[in-house]
């Protein structure tokens, strides 16, 4: 997975760890989603796409931060935050969606008013993960 890529990985999740993030999510979460947190369980890499650069929270992360209803921040319900641009904008599943949910950016700031779908959904974000963005 992410082979050939610029991917600073962390050690794998657990089964124990994907099987608890899977036990809070309130949806079905993709399984491509879960296979790059079975590799890499947090991690950082560039972003072929805005915000181009991808930390991805371990999985008992994301699983805290769905319990504690993102941190009690109203305007962030019905995302599933699974990481940041480690400046200033989370990565998120937009789950007021149907399935397949679309990747969005929000600024954790301005909140989620402020979300902006930088992929359709999961599958074309993980085409994006390890690669620099191309200069126009």
């Amino acid at each position: 997975m992410l082979e050939g890529r610029d991917w600073y990985a962390a050690s794998a999740a657990t089964a124990e760890e994907l099987a608890h993030l899977r036990t809070v999510a309130p949806h079905d979460l993709p399984t491509r989603y879960l296979d790059l947190l079975a590799f890499s369980n947090g991690g950082e890499g560039p972003l072929a796409i805005q915000p181009y650069n991808l930390c991805l929270d371990p999985a008992m992360t994301v699983a805290d931060t769905i319990n504690s209803k993102n941190h009690g921040q109203c305007d962030l319900q019905g995302f599933l935050i699974f990481g940041s641009n480690g400046g200033g904008e989370y990565l998120a599943f937009d789950t007021r969606r149907i399935a397949p949910w679309p990747v969005v950016a929000i600024d954790m700031i301005a909140g989620g008013n402020s979300a902006a779908i930088i992929a359709p959904d999961f599958e074309e974000f993980y085409d994006r993960i390890g690669i620099e963005a191309q200069a126009d």
